[in-house]
C-alpha cells in the first residue's frame, strides 16, 4: 500500500484539530453512526478545557488505496519541542492558516521548522466562512513569511487550497463547488513524497526506527513511536536501543507493535520501512534513541531542541495545611513523577536542588503550569517558586545574556498606548505597528523573557478582555537592565482558622482579597493586595462582639466585593522570591516562605546584607 506521511501545523486555535475530525469522518476512517468527540483527538481532559493541543497525536486515514498518517501538532511555542520532533518522522506538511487573523507567531515558528528539515508545505487558509476573511491579503502575508523565512525555490512554488475545516469542504479557487475535502486528499497524495528509506524496505535490510514520543500504558508499559526508517519488524523480534551517542541502552524482545487506523492503536504482526508504528517491550530506552537491529551501530540524528528558557522551584508542601486534600506529598514521590515527565517530554529539564526540591526548566509559563495543573489533579500537593528566566553567557565576551521573546500584540485602537507604555516598562522594543482594518492594531515588540512574567492578567485589564497577545522565543541578547516588580504589597494573616465576613469586611477598605468567608487560613498566608507598597499583617478571623442589645438592622448585613479566584498560572506569576504558591487538588493558596513574622524580618535583612 501506497503511504505519505504528513503533519498539521499552524498557530494556535486556526483549527488543526477540527480538520482532522473531518479528515477522518470523510475517508470512511469513523462509521457515519459512530460516536465521536469533537476535536477528537484532544483526549487529554487539560486540552478539552482549554481548547488547545498539548500533545501530539498520530492517526491514520485511507484514501483511494493509500495510506495518510497524519500527526496532529501543538500549536503554541511552549509546546515546540513536540513540534520539532513530530517533523522529523514526516515527508510532508499543511500549513493551515486562519483568513481573518492571517500569519501568527507560531506560524512563523512551525513554519520555520518544517523549512529547515525541507519539507515543502501545502497552505491551506481555513476559516473562509468567517464573516471578516481575508483570503486575498492572507494570501500575500504567508508569501512574504516564506520570503522572509529564506524557503528555496521549490519551497516557495507552494500549493495554495481555501478551506472550512468545520465545515468540512476545501476548493483550490474560491469559485469552485464547496461539497468536501476530495481537493485537499488528492492534494496530500500528488505532493507528499513517498517516505524515503534509509536502506530500502523489506526483511533483506537492516530495521532501524528513531523514537519520537513516548508514553507509559498501565498494561504495555512503555510505548514507544516513531517512524520506520529502513528494513522491517516483526513482533518477538529481538532489537537493541543506541543512545544518540552510538551506546547501546538495552536489548529486547518486541512485545506488541501498534498502528494508528483511524481513532484506534491497532496490534499488527508486522510493519515496514515509511511507516509511523507503536512498539512495547523497552525499559530504558527513550525520546531520541535508536531501536535497531543487533547488527547496527550508527544511530540516526536526533534533531537537536531548543533550549529551556524558563525554570521554577518545586518543592514539598510544608504549610501547617499539608497532607490534607492530596496523597502524594512526599519528595521520593513527586521525584519520581518529575523525571517521568522529563523522560517523555524532552523540552523539559530536572535537576534537584536540595532537600526535597526541585528545579523544573521549561518552555514558558504555560507549558510549566500544564505540568504543574497535571500533577495536582493526579493527587500530588506542591509548594512552586516564582518563575525565573535561565540566562547564557557570550563565551567570546563573557557578557551575560538573557532569553528574549517576539511579542505579537492585536489590540483595539484606543489600548495601543497604554500597551506600548507597559511593554516599553517591561524593557519591550517596538519592532512594528500597524493597523489590521475593524479598528484594530498589531503591535510587534522584542521583550524579555523575565519582563513579561505575570503580565498577561494586567494586558487583559487594560483592554477590558479585548486584546490578544501571542509570544514566541526570539533569542539571547545582553542583559536589559533592572524591570520593577509587583509595586503593591499583600496583606498576610496572623493565625489560624476559618475566615470570618466580620473581619473580612473591615480588610476591604486595606485591599483587594484573595478569600472568601470560611476558607480555611494560616499564618503567614496571603489572603490579599494591600493597597499600599508595603506588606500588612492582619487577622481575618476577628469575630463581631455579640451584645444584647439589637442594633440597626444594616450593622447585620455583611456585603463582601466579589472575589475572582487565580489560576495557577495567575497565581505563579503573581508571586515574589519570598513567597510561594501552595497547590493541592482542591485549592491555589499564596503563602510567605517564612510563615513567622521575625523570620521574615531576618531573611530580608539577610538578603539585603
Amino acid at each position: 500500500m501506497d503511504i505519505r506521511n504528513i503533519a498539521i501545523i499552524a498557530h494556535v486555535d486556526h483549527g488543526k484539530t477540527t480538520l482532522v475530525d473531518q479528515l477522518l469522518r470523510q475517508s470512511g476512517s469513523v462509521r457515519d453512526n459512530q460516536h465521536m468527540e469533537e476535536r477528537a483527538l484532544d483526549s487529554n481532559d487539560l486540552e478539552r478545557e482549554r481548547g488547545i493541543t498539548i500533545l501530539a497525536k498520530c492517526t491514520s486515514v485511507d484514501w483511494q488505496g493509500t495510506r495518510i498518517n497524519i500527526v496532529d501538532t501543538p500549536g503554541h511555542a511552549d509546546f515546540g519541542g513536540e513540534v520539532e520532533r513530530i517533523l522529523s518522522m514526516v515527508d510532508g506538511v499543511v500549513l493551515l492558516v486562519d483568513a481573518a487573523e492571517s500569519v501568527m507567531p507560531q506560524t512563523k515558528f512551525v513554519l520555520s521548522k518544517a523549512l529547515k528539515l525541507g519539507l515543502k508545505p501545502i497552505v491551506v487558509i481555513n476559516k473562509i466562512d468567517r464573516q471578516d476573511a481575508q483570503p486575498k491579503e492572507t494570501l500575500e502575508s504567508i508569501f512574504d513569511l516564506f520570503l522572509a523565512l529564506e524557503a528555496n525555490d521549490d519551497q516557495l512554488d507552494f500549493h495554495v487550497l481555501y478551506a472550512s475545516g468545520r465545515q468540512g469542504w476545501a476548493v483550490a479557487d474560491l469559485s469552485d463547488d464547496r461539497r468536501d475535502l476530495s481537493p485537499l486528499f488528492a492534494r496530500i497524495v500528488a505532493d507528499v513524497p513517498k517516505p524515503k528509506p534509509l536502506g530500502r524496505a523489506g526483511d533483506e535490510f537492516p530495521f532501524t526506527m528513531l523514537v519520537t514520543t513516548l508514553e507509559a500504558d498501565p498494561y504495555l508499559g512503555r510505548v514507544l513511536t516513531g517512524r520506520i526508517e529502513s528494513g522491517s519488524i516483526n513482533v518477538n523480534r529481538v532489537i537493541k536501543a543506541l543512545s544518540r551517542g552510538g551506546r547501546e541502552i538495552e536489548r529486547t524482545r518486541v512485545t506488541k507493535l501498534l498502528a494508528f487506523r483511524g481513532l484506534a492503536r491497532i496490534p499488527i504482526a508486522r510493519a515496514d520501512a515509511g511507516d509511523i508504528v507503536a512498539i512495547a517491550g523497552l525499559q530504558t530506552a527513550t525520546v531520541a534513541d535508536t531501536l535497531c537491529d543487533l547488527n547496527v551501530d550508527q544511530p540516526i540524528a536526533a534533531t537537536p531542541i531548543d533550549p529551556p528558557t524558563l525554570a521554577v522551584t518545586i518543592s514539598v508542601n510544608d504549610s501547617p495545611l499539608a497532607g490534607r486534600e492530596g496523597s502524594k506529598v512526599q519528595s521520593r514521590v513527586i521525584r519520581e513523577r518529575l523525571l517521568r515527565e522529563a523522560e517523555g517530554n524532552v523540552a523539559i529539564h530536572v535537576r534537584e536542588t536540595g532537600e526535597g526540591a526541585y528545579e523544573v526548566a521549561g518552555r514558558g509559563e504555560l507549558q510549566l503550569g500544564v505540568l504543574i495543573e497535571t500533577m495536582r489533579r493526579e493527587g500530588f500537593e506542591l509548594s512552586i517558586s516564582r518563575p525565573r528566566v535561565l540566562y547564557q553567557r557570550d563565551e567570546t565576551t563573557g557578557e551575560r545574556l538573557e532569553p528574549i521573546e517576539e511579542v505579537t500584540i492585536d489590540v483595539d485602537d484606543p489600548y495601543t498606548g497604554i500597551v506600548i507604555e507597559k511593554v516599553s516598562m517591561r524593557k519591550g522594543e517596538l519592532q512594528d505597528m500597524r493597523p489590521t482594518g475593524a479598528g484594530k492594531t498589531r503591535l510587534v515588540f522584542f521583550a524579555p523573557s523575565r519582563g513579561l512574567i505575570g503580565y498577561h492578567g494586567e494586558f487583559l485589564t487594560d483592554t477590558r478582555g479585548t486584546g490578544v497577545i501571542n509570544r514566541m522565543f526570539h533569542g539571547y541578547a545582553p542583559f536589559k537592565g533592572a524591570v520593577g516588580g509587583r509595586r503593591n504589597g499583600v496583606l498576610i494573616s496572623t493565625g489560624d482558622g476559618e475566615s470570618v465576613a466580620y473581619a473580612l469586611w473591615y480588610l476591604e477598605e486595606r485591599g483587594r482579597l484573595f478569600i472568601v468567608p470560611g476558607t480555611k487560613v494560616y499564618q503567614g498566608m496571603v489572603i490579599g493586595e494591600h493597597a499600599r507598597d508595603n506588606d500588612l499583617d492582619v487577622n481575618p478571623l476577628k469575630a463581631k462582639q455579640l451584645t444584647n442589645i439589637r442594633t440597626h438592622s444594616k450593622d447585620e448585613a455583611v456585603r463582601l466585593t466579589p472575589v475572582s479566584p487565580m489560576t495557577l498560572e495567575q497565581a505563579i506569576a503573581y508571586i515574589e522570591e519570598e513567597e510561594l504558591v501552595e497547590v493541592t487538588p482542591q485549592s491555589i493558596r499564596l503563602r510567605k516562605r517564612e510563615l513567622v513574622p521575625h523570620l521574615r524580618k531576618r531573611a530580608r535583612a539577610e538578603a539585603e546584607a
